[in-house]
């Protein structure tokens, strides 16, 4: 009978649970890290969400036409996980490889001071109104040839519709 090889010098492949950690690992470490867009070499991070009642959440959503007025929420939030790791959304938030998100409903497109956005992006005129951000998140580049974000896009209408009901609800003060 042979003598066992030591752990450490056994191939990464024998070890399938340590090389899939580790590789989960390196993955969470390059999420959300700040490419610095704004000339800020600090990581953008997250501040707090401002928890609003029930019923400020109604009343944003109520300001909206239907779908969006009844949207599900949680799959909202849900969707917005894609988001994440490029946009923080509340107020306050620093920049990261996208802008931060606070105020985009019925904010001019390229709105975000010390972001660096795409000469096309800045010259669109757009206005982020529902339709425009059904548009922009279903087809970014679709939209506006040019822009840097890469996000391929989100095919179901009705996945749009939550997430840009729950960008509502949480990127906006309350009525």
């Amino acid at each position: 009978m042979s003598p066992a090889r030591p752990p450490a010098s056994r191939p990464l492949a024998s070890r399938p649970l340590a090389a899939i950690l580790f590789l989960v690992g390196l993955s969470l470490a390059a999420c959300g890290k700040s490419e610095a867009p704004d000339g800020d070499d600090s990581e953008a991070t997250e501040a707090p969400a401002a928890l609003l009642t029930d019923v400020q959440k109604a009343a944003l959503l109520a300001d909206m036409p239907e779908p969006y007025r009844s949207a599900d929420l949680a799959k909202g939030e849900a969707l917005y996980a894609m988001c994440r790791s490029c946009h923080t959304y509340v107020k306050g938030g620093g920049n990261m490889t996208g802008p931060n998100l606070w105020g985009t409903v019925g904010a001019k497109a390229a709105y975000s001071a010390g972001f660096k956005y795409s000469e096309e992006l800045k010259a669109s005129g757009l206005t982020w109104d529902l339709a425009t951000l059904d548009k922009w998140i279903e087809n970014p580049r679709g939209l506006v040839e040019g822009t840097k974000m890469s996000y391929i896009g989100m095919k179901k209408p009705e996945d749009r519709v939550a997430l840009i009901a729950w960008l509502k609800v949480n990127t906006s003060p309350a009525n």
